[in-house]
């Protein structure tokens, strides 16, 4: 037996479990991108004055390869976790939140996919 109203069930609005999941998964990126974001500021310092030729042999190692792909990834996941929590908080209607979901989910799905393209382009190309 289930407490939720048909129109609750039509709309697919659960209970307040389906929140905490969200809740919990912003907070594990913003976790993940401490020393990430740490990484990533000190990494540049070192290459600051570097030219191209440096920073790919720099960008092809491995080891800063996957941390900056990893950054990226989380970095656009939980920027769309965070816009998610705003649209469902302060955009009304219905259909305009909708919207403004999809395409910020779209934007940010492309803008990561270019930016991690992006950098195994540099990474993986010869010396």
């Amino acid at each position: 037996m289930s407490l939720r109203t048909p129109l609750g069930h039509v709309r697919g609005l659960g209970t307040a479990k389906d929140g905490t999941h969200h809740w919990w998964l912003q907070r594990v990126t913003s976790i993940a991108l401490i020393p990430l974001v740490l990484w990533f500021v000190i990494s540049l310092l070192s290459v600051a004055h570097a030219d191209y030729e440096t920073f790919q042999y720099w960008l092809s190692n491995p080891f800063n390869a996957g941390p900056m792909i990893a950054l990226i990834i989380a970095a656009f996941y939980h920027a769309s976790l965070g816009m998610q929590v705003i649209y469902e908080d302060y955009v009304r209607p219905e259909g305009a939140k909708f919207i403004a979901l999809l395409a910020t989910q779209f934007v940010l799905f492309l803008l990561g996919a270019i930016a991690v393209v992006s950098v195994l382009k540099v990474a993986l190309a010869t010396v």
